[in-house]
């Protein structure tokens, strides 16, 4: 893919940024907060490229449209994706399919309400 090696040309810079700010040593406030985004920007990277590595265009997709509408649950599901590629129990890319079943999967048990009229 032509997208990997700009991540990693941008979290190399995202490093450097990091170590200038570091050694520039907590000069003010205003330092701690660009690290802090800055580390937080480059979580975030890192975590679209594992996502990316694991997963095709379509369910990526489909997680994204998950996310927008359920926000909680879409991180929830980014989480659960991440953990199994860093165990290693992910072979190869998980597919539309699989995607669809990860989403039954982890989707919480819808409450139904049975009213009964007397």
């Amino acid at each position: 893919m032509s997208g990997e090696p700009n991540d990693e040309e941008l979290e190399k810079l995202r490093e450097e940024k990091m170590e200038q700010l570091q050694e520039q040593g907590g000069q003010g406030q205003g330092v701690d907060e660009e690290a802090m985004e800055a580390q937080r920007e480059q979580r975030e990277a890192h975590k679209k490229a594992m996502l990316r590595k694991h997963l095709t265009d379509e369910a990526r997709k489909r997680l994204n449209t998950v996310k927008m509408s359920k926000q909680e649950f879409g991180e929830q599901v980014e989480q659960q994706v991440l953990a199994l590629a860093q165990s290693g129990r992910i072979q190869g890319k998980i597919d539309d399919e699989k995607m669809k079943q990860l989403l039954k999967e982890l989707q919480p048990d819808k409450k139904s309400f049975d009213i009964q009229r007397r």
